[in-house]
């Protein structure tokens, strides 16, 4: 039995298709904003502050593994249902929270691991949506791409520890936006250029000090509609450490558009 810790996005429904598939015994713990899993008898819909509950949850059903996936949105503290245990852990929460997102998960994890509850790969299930090294599309970066790719990875490298930022955009070898709290889409909506098309790229990788079990940056056909509408060339994540979504269709959207898909 693994319990699913789920949030927002698609990928916790790649991974509940195949666990299903595999008639591997689970249960959802639901902490989607919008209760997406609220159909499923197996699901529980939990406040991230609510941690007793959560704890009796996995307990209850014999579950010594859990798997995170999909995005948890940063709670308001203020408002946060607070059960016995809730009230006893938000303190170290809330600290960390100080200290960006990732910081929050490794919180979490810490908690569950002190409760005997091991916290397993987002990708155990999944290992097809990683891809490994090389360029997946047709077109490849050239000289004046992979200048801008050494300058994106430069300018993540260079951020402070606990920052949340997993994504740059940079074009003709200037730093255009750097991902904040609104997420990628924010990131490359900022990054329009009616001077500039296919020019520049967005490259994604693993905040800082991440735990690489969880929270990995998440890339799919959105994605690359949106780096299309930016006007930008391409797409860089790191191998292996990055969750990719809808492949085949982003390399076909890549290829017609006459963008790239490299993994470093």
């Amino acid at each position: 039995m693994i319990g699913l810790i789920f949030g927002e996005t698609d990928f916790p429904n790649i991974i509940l298709k195949t666990i299903k598939r595999r008639k591997i015994k689970y249960i959802i713990i639901d902490l989607s904003k919008s209760k997406k899993f609220k159909k499923n008898s197996k699901s529980y819909s939990v406040s991230i502050g609510q941690f007793g509950k959560i704890i009796n949850i996995l307990k209850e059903n014999s579950c010594k593994k859990v798997l995170f996936a999909g995005k948890v949105n940063k709670p308001n503290f203020s408002k946060l249902k607070l059960d016995f245990k809730g009230i006893y852990y938000i303190p170290r929460i809330i600290k960390a929270s100080k200290l960006g997102d990732a910081a929050i998960l490794r919180e979490i994890i810490k908690i569950l691991a002190q409760n005997k509850i091991k916290t397993e790969n987002s990708l155990k299930f999944n290992p097809e949506l990683s891809l490994k090294r090389g360029n997946y599309s047709k077109i490849k970066p050239n000289d004046k791409d992979q200048s801008d790719i050494r300058k994106a990875i430069k300018t993540l490298n260079s951020l402070k520890e606990y920052n949340y930022s997993q994504g740059v955009v940079v074009r003709n070898n200037k730093i255009v936006s750097i991902e904040g709290k609104g997420g990628t889409k924010k990131l490359l909506e900022k990054s329009k250029s009616k001077k500039f098309r296919n020019h520049g790229v967005l490259v994604k990788f693993p905040k800082k000090k991440q735990d690489l079990r969880v929270d990995l940056p998440t890339i799919g056909l959105k994605t690359l509609k949106q780096s299309k509408t930016a006007g930008l060339k391409g797409i860089v994540v790191k191998g292996n450490q990055h969750v990719f979504l809808d492949k085949n269709k982003c390399i076909s959207f890549a290829d017609k558009n006459k963008m790239f898909i490299s993994v470093k």
